[in-house]
Order: structure tokens, then sequence, then C-alpha cells
């Protein structure tokens, strides 16, 4: 077995957050980072960017709603490093509060990039992500906000523990048909496409958990959904309350957790702490 640098990857890393994390795990992870960005010259910006502060972080193309591009991503991953050790799905969308952009493609955006891209990344790079492997999805409260605005029966079908990732698709999906149809608050869902997209993001690092227990213990791979807050980013605007740097830090701990740690696992965590939802 050949001897490879260890790697961490973190998805929607030219700016904000994910710009915050690469950041901080180039100076904290003992290994290479690699940025990846959708726009290849933002990207190769962001890298320049942390060039001049004296890091040395790598640049690989990343679309997350390309299939063909998370697996251009997984062949590298596997020819440079023979797999992956951390991986932060970072990269999402959300539409302004005022956008004019009709509810049921805001929907359909929403869940077709935070929820269903998000889910094939992991779909193709969990399987090699190495023994000890640490992956963060950032996912936010606006989630667990988003199921309490669910009706009853919702909810109780996303705390379900036996729901599997395809009943979970399926309830997405019908979020998006039910908008589109006009009868989604009548069939009990909140007025939120990025709280819903966030609430499938938190369901499914459960689900991914619980099958990595299963399938792949004896790797004590550790899976966790993060909330960074309220931060000021183009996404939020100049609203948030926290600055990136602070949005960086529980995602940074969840990838840096010790070798020999057994949790968190399967959990959804703000300000470094476990949250109920």
């Amino acid at each position: 077995m050949p001897s490879y640098t260890r790697v961490a990857l973190v998805t929607g890393a030219n700016k904000g957050i994910g710009f915050a994390i690469a950041r901080d795990l180039c100076r904290q992870f003992p290994g290479d980072v690699v940025l990846t960005a959708r726009d290849v010259e933002r990207g190769w910006a962001a890298v320049q960017q942390l060039q001049a502060e004296g890091l040395s972080p790598r640049f690989h193309q990343l679309d997350i709603d390309d299939l063909q591009s998370i697996r251009a991503l997984r062949a590298f991953l596997r020819r440079e490093y023979g797999g992956l050790n951390v991986l932060v799905n970072n990269a999402g969308i959300a539409f302004k509060i005022d956008d004019p952009t009709p509810f049921d493609i805001q929907a359909e955006m929403t869940l077709k990039t935070n929820f269903f891209a998000t889910r094939n990344v992991c779909s193709e790079l969990l399987p090699i992500v190495k023994p000890h492997g640490r992956v963060v999805n950032v996912s936010s409260l606006q989630g667990s906000k988003a199921l309490e605005n669910c009706s009853e029966d919702l909810q109780e079908k996303f705390r379900c523990k036996t729901l599997t990732e395809e009943d979970l698709v399926e309830l997405m999906k019908k979020f998006v048909e039910d908008t589109k149809n006009e009868v989604h608050e009548r069939e009990g869902w909140p007025n939120s496409a990025y709280g819903v997209s966030k609430l499938g993001v938190t369901v499914l690092s459960r689900i991914l958990a619980q099958r990595l227990d299963e399938k792949r213990q004896a790797d004590r791979i550790l899976l966790n959904a993060c909330c960074p807050g309220w931060v000021k980013t183009d996404m939020v605007g100049a609203h948030g309350s926290r600055t990136v740097e602070e949005g960086a830090e529980t995602p940074v701990y969840l990838a840096l957790l010790p070798p020999d740690a057994t949790g968190p696992h399967g959990q959804l965590v703000r300000d470094k702490v476990v949250q109920t939802w």
C-alpha cells in the first residue's frame, strides 16, 4: 500500500463560510486542503488569496449540481490520495427574502442544490472516505425551525429513527411537487424552501451516520450536520450577527475531531454543542 498524504476537501469554498473553513483547515489540518468551487476563476482567486497569507491550498473545480463534476473530483481524490480524510459539504444556495422568483421555482432550485446535490456528493464520496474520516454537512437551525412549522404528521415522519434515505428523498420531492400544485401549506409544509432543504440535510446526516455504523463501524468515521449561525455572508447579507470566521468554528471543530473520538456522530451541532431537534 502506498503511503498517501492526508486530504481535506471543502465544497463551495471560494467565499463566505466555505472560504473561512478552508483557511482554518489550511492552518490546522495535517495534510493537503482542496478548495473547490463551481467557478474556476473564482476558485483560483480564492486560492491566490490564501497563498498571499502564506497558506498552500490546492484547487479542484466542483459543481455539486453536476454528477459528472462530482465523479471527476472523486477520480482525482482516488488517484492523488487514495481516498479522502475530511469532507465538508458547505456548498449551498438561498434566495433573498424579497426575491420575486415564484415560490415553487425557489423550492425546486433550493432543494436541487442544498439537498439533492449534497446527497449526490455524499453518495459518491462517502465510499472513499478513509477510516477515522470526518464528514461535516453544513446545515442550519432554519431546518429545525422548518420542522417546528411542519404538521404533526410530517414532524413524526422526519423524527422517525427508521426513516430511510429513500423515504426522505420522497418527502423532499413531495415538498417540491406540493409547491408546484400550490398545496404545500395544506399538506403541512412551512413557507421556507431554504428551511426544508436544510431540514433534509440534517435528517440525511442522521441516516448516513446510522448506515456508517451498520456497514463500517470498525472504521470509526464520524459524520455530523452543523449550524454555523447567522453569519454575515452574500447569502444572508449584512443582517448576520457573526463573522465568517466565527461561522467556521463549529464545522472546523467537527472536521478535526481527534482519531479516538467516538462522537458526536449523526448529530446537529451548533457552537460545538449537540442540539436536540
